[in-house]
């Protein structure tokens, strides 16, 4: 993966853009914050192939970053994303990662189900 490049990820999301694509989502402690704390309260979110269609996204901020997806009924929304790739498959794979280097958040767009 590699640093993200806001012109060439809003191009990728736009071309999905009123298309059925699959959608993985996917958060850990690391999107919000850090916490040496033990008895802080551990959350995560998680969905993979999802089933959307949306209208339009974009992605905002200047690093890390914002991808919002509008839906004909809402929104998606993945934040403090960091990397990106388009793989062999023409899969958007974006990736936030702390400042430790794991991973924080993932939102992942496919025009096939993710495996």
């Amino acid at each position: 993966m590699k640093a993200i490049d806001r012109a060439e990820v809003q191009q990728k999301i736009n071309s999905f853009a009123e298309a059925d694509v699959y959608l993985h989502l996917e958060t850990t402690n690391g999107a919000y914050a850090t916490h040496n704390d033990e008895s802080f309260f551990s959350a995560g979110a998680y969905i993979r192939n999802a089933l959307i269609r949306y209208e339009h996204g974009k992605i905002v901020g200047d690093g890390p970053f914002r991808v919002g997806l509008k839906l004909e009924i809402g929104w998606v929304y993945g934040e403090g994303l960091t990397h990106f790739e388009i793989d062999d498959q023409g899969r958007l794979l974006l990736a936030g990662l702390d400042f430790t280097g794991k991973l924080a958040v993932a939102l992942q767009i496919s025009p096939s189900p993710f495996e």
